[in-house]
């Protein structure tokens, strides 16, 4: 987004909180709305479609791209595998974009075997349209989940699997809060190779399931930022208590807390955790 909206000069987003806080965080005096966001996560990354195509010739792009992905770029890879067993498998990856879901999970509800379930991951992360993203562990913290947050590399291949639009994604809100977690995860997965604070992307869980981080940026020495995702306009400080929790845990070592959220401004919830709007990451 920061390369489509033409503000690529300055430091990355997590450069900013890095070096200056949250008090340096600025929204652009366009800021979108719900749908907004919406439209711009199923638009995606890619360059034709995000920049030269009709919102309906999109998404004919989009399924043909995936479809071509799924047989013949398994082709040139020396795969041979049923392209209709491994579109199944990409649906449901895709339906779980930003969670943590069990293999067992996985592979029952595509119908398949668990040795084809892990081939067929495998395979897409080699195609470099799922990735996993590491569960973060400190000796600090008790009880963490060590299974990885799987994420569909762009959300606009969740709406071309799933063949659903913004009216379709608005009305599932389940869908909604994985479309938007995946959406801000590819904005910072970009900035992961150029930030001068050599970042590292993480997610955090206790295995009780009480506590829980989005996302967490590890910056060099250790310095922690916490990120979540909330599908609304408004969150209040309910939304700040596991990234709080984190603060006192960490102590001086969690340099920032971010609820990123659909509103159009920026407050504080707690100390040195705000609430800002998600296009704070490109602006």
């Amino acid at each position: 987004m920061r390369e489509i909206a033409g503000r690529i000069e300055g430091p990355t987003f997590v450069d900013l909180l890095a070096e200056s806080g949250v008090d340096a965080l600025r929204i652009p005096a366009d800021a979108p709305d719900l749908g907004d966001y919406v439209e711009l996560a199923l638009r995606g990354g890619f360059p034709e479609p995000a920049l030269r195509l009709s919102p309906r010739t999109r998404g004919d792009w989009l399924e043909s791209y995936l479809d071509q992905l799924l047989t013949r770029d398994v082709g040139l890879l020396g795969e041979k595998r049923d392209p209709e067993r491994l579109r199944r498998f990409f649906e449901v990856l895709a339906l779980n974009s930003a969670g943590l879901v069990t293999n067992k999970t996985l592979y029952e509800t595509a119908h398949v075997g668990a040795k084809t379930a892990d081939a067929y991951e495998g395979l897409l992360k080699n195609l470099m349209v799922v990735e996993a993203v590491p569960a973060w562990w400190s000796n600090r913290l008790k009880r963490l989940v060590q299974t990885p947050k799987r994420y569909v590399s762009d959300a606009a291949l969740i709406g071309a699997a799933l063949r659903i639009d913004t009216r379709g994604v608005l009305r599932d809100g389940d869908l909604l809060g994985r479309i938007l977690d995946t959406f801000v995860v590819a904005q910072l997965r970009a900035e992961l190779p150029v930030a001068t604070s050599r970042p590292r992307l993480y997610h955090l869980r206790q295995a009780d399931g009480r506590r829980e981080v989005d996302i967490l940026l590890e910056l060099g020495g250790g310095r922690v930022i916490g990120i979540e995702v909330k599908a609304t306009a408004a969150p209040g400080a309910s939304s700040a208590a596991h990234l709080a929790w984190l603060r006192e845990e960490l102590g001086d070592r969690f340099v920032c807390g971010v609820v990123l959220h659909t509103g159009r401004r920026i407050y504080r919830l707690d100390g040195n955790i705000v609430a800002a709007p998600i296009c704070a990451l490109w602006a």
